[in-house]
């Protein structure tokens, strides 16, 4: 675990000063591959296309275990494997963009880069935030959920199965795009889960709970794989809604998409913060016991 944080650290840190390393991914073999196994279908082909990597990445891992100094090249290929996850853009850079474009039509059109397969963005307060909300789980949180959990191979598996279920430019039969889409909502769910009490705890505590649980209570049961996680983007859109009462008895305006914008933005860093602390104790506790 102590390996797998250093390298959370150093990825972060790196795509803070070069949000370019972001844009490595060169999946022009990971298409190729898709292709040649063209001749299977359904979720039998989604399976293979994944297993086939994430298998070779934990050999990988487990050879450089037998290596000298061993230690110091799982740090690398970590390191190599969640910049490569954390793709195809970089989540930070792309706020940045919205932010310094100077015009509307600028930010409108900036804005856009945050979403993976949807058609358009409203340039509207509660949409942004739900746009912002999933992009931050696909290209941060849950690439790191999975990544500390199962280590690089858990990284590259959230990696792959996000890029079959929503890059619709792969060549894929109708039953494999809906079996990757539903393994990509399924391995969102719990990040996603994990993200909303954690926006709550540095956020609007009772209208992020609230609206999660009216999600759940509204929702099918299996709408945990057949459709996105939506309670994230309903907890994001109360949380960029909500009037807070200041001291002089008035309410905060909601109503400017950039600024909320901002504050969301400052709210899912202080959430990556907490959830790198936890991490961070996790490892301290075990050097210490």
């Amino acid at each position: 675990m102590a390996i797998r944080l250093l390298a959370a650290l150093i990825a972060l840190g790196l795509l803070h000063l070069q949000p370019q390393l972001a844009h490595w991914r060169g999946d022009a073999g990971f298409r190729r591959w898709v292709d040649q196994l063209a001749d299977t279908a359904g979720g039998a082909r989604i399976l293979i296309i994944v297993l086939v990597p994430v298998v070779v990445c934990a050999l990988v891992i487990w050879l450089l275990h037998t290596l000298p100094l061993g230690a110091l090249l799982l740090l690398i290929f970590a390191l190599a494997v969640l910049l490569f996850s954390f793709g195809p853009h970089a989540f930070e850079a792309d706020l940045e963009a919205i932010f310094k474009a100077p015009d509307q039509n600028s930010r409108e059109a900036a804005a856009q880069a945050l979403c993976d397969d949807c058609e358009h963005i409203p340039w509207q307060t509660a949409d942004l935030g739900e746009a912002t909300a999933y992009a931050a789980l696909r290209r941060r949180f849950g690439v790191l959920f999975w990544f500390f959990l199962l280590g690089p191979s858990g990284a590259l598996l959230y990696r792959l199965a996000r890029q079959l279920g929503h890059d619709s430019s792969l060549a894929l039969d109708p039953g494999a795009r809906t079996f990757a889409r539903y393994l990509a909502n399924g391995l969102d769910w719990a990040p996603a889960q994990l993200m909303v009490f954690t926006l709550a705890l540095v956020g609007h505590w009772d209208a992020v709970i609230g609206a999660w649980k009216r999600w759940h209570q509204q929702a099918a049961p299996n709408s945990w794989y057949l459709s996105e996680p939506g309670f994230l983007g309903a907890a994001a859109r109360a949380d960029v809604l909500t009037d807070v009462e200041g001291g002089d008895g008035y309410t905060e305006d909601r109503t400017d998409p950039l600024h909320e914008l901002r504050r969301l933005r400052d709210a899912l860093l202080r959430a990556l913060l907490t959830w790198m602390t936890v991490v961070a104790l996790i490892v301290i506790g075990g050097w210490i016991s």
